[in-house]
């Protein structure tokens, strides 16, 4: 439950059918990509009911929606603090009233038929609970992570040391993405699928619950695919359907922080799943590796910025040309 005042609007015209699927949409600084979610969710092909829940926007975000919800059942909710993903996720689904959710990003751009044709799948395969579609880069290649195993400890070190480069020799080095593999040519079960798009059967999610909100941003949906999974419910990537995720954009200009939640996230689902599974000493040296891999991508960031900004202050005198600097001093 949120602990903060909301106010909600609904833009309700011309609409037909009644919606089967809600859609629920968190944003925070997204004025540059929801208009192109909710024109891709407009032209879906199917009538669904949007929730979009704002993490206390300060920049065009709610206008941009506004502007772009017209003809649409879209109920937006605003919260006075940014509250997190997964309790603005789990605010959006209380007022959901359909038999299936789908949580989408911002920043994800489904393609005609795509929301359809993962409930198709979901519908034929046998106690499916939730279900992702293939996600693409910009330059339509897959994009890693919209199927993938679990990233226990033992796949995170490997990753983090990059051993899953010498996976073709060794299969126990293989890491926990999947998008190396051929694609299927039909929808497969798999351990984990992206948080930026997830159609969730309603009945599952009653049983399983919602989303653990000691998460702030990122994990809390390899959380859910593990309490799917343990609750017996499969998770299903159909990649006959597509959507295009452009991430990353509205975490750009908070790097430090994305990062620090990234890896507080992950510290948390590891001692969440794994500390029975493995021996304690095993386990809180992963702990401290994901810290140190946090301290390596923060130096690594700010030397980053510091190189891009010194980029910026170089006298224009001394990228120019020699030649030119030569002449200048002849005269």
């Amino acid at each position: 439950m949120i602990d903060h005042e909301t106010s909600r609007c609904e833009h309700r015209s011309g609409l037909g059918d009644a919606p089967q699927v809600t859609v629920v949409i968190v944003t925070y600084q997204s004025e540059g990509e929801i208009a192109r979610c909710l024109d891709a969710l407009r032209d879906s092909g199917l009538p669904l009911s949007v929730v979009l829940v704002d993490n206390a926007s300060t920049d065009r975000t709610l206008e941009e929606a506004g502007d772009h919800a017209q003809g649409m059942r879209v109920q937006i909710v605003r919260n006075r603090t940014n509250v997190g993903f997964a309790k603005a996720v789990n605010a959006g689904i209380a007022l959901a009233t359909t038999g299936f959710v789908l949580v989408l990003n911002p920043d994800c751009y489904v393609q005609r038929h795509t929301i359809a044709k993962v409930m198709e799948a979901m519908s034929v395969a046998d106690h499916v609970g939730m279900a992702g579609c293939l996600l693409l880069n910009d330059d339509n290649t897959e994009q890693a992570g919209c199927r993938r195993y679990v990233p226990t400890p033992w796949r995170a070190m490997i990753r983090v040391l990059r051993l899953h480069r010498l996976a073709r020799w060794h299969p126990r080095l293989d890491g926990f993405l999947m998008n190396r593999e051929p694609l299927p040519d039909r929808p497969i079960t798999v351990e984990a699928i992206s948080g930026a798009f997830m159609l969730l059967r309603r009945e599952a999610l009653d049983e399983i619950g919602l989303l653990d909100e000691g998460y702030f941003m990122h994990c809390e949906d390899l959380d859910w695919c593990m309490r799917f999974k343990q609750g017996g419910w499969k998770v299903l990537f159909v990649p006959g359907a597509k959507a295009v995720h452009d991430r990353g954009r509205s975490s750009a200009s908070h790097p430090y922080r994305v990062e620090w939640f990234k890896h507080r996230g992950m510290v948390r689902f590891y001692l969440k799943f794994f500390r029975r599974r493995y021996p304690g000493v095993l386990l809180w040296l992963v702990v401290a590796s994901v810290w140190a891999r946090f301290s390596v991508v923060v130096a690594r960031t700010a030397l980053r910025r510091t190189f891009s900004e010194s980029a910026y202050l170089v006298p224009a005198k001394a990228i120019r040309p020699e030649s030119d600097q030569r002449r200048e001093g002849s005269t």
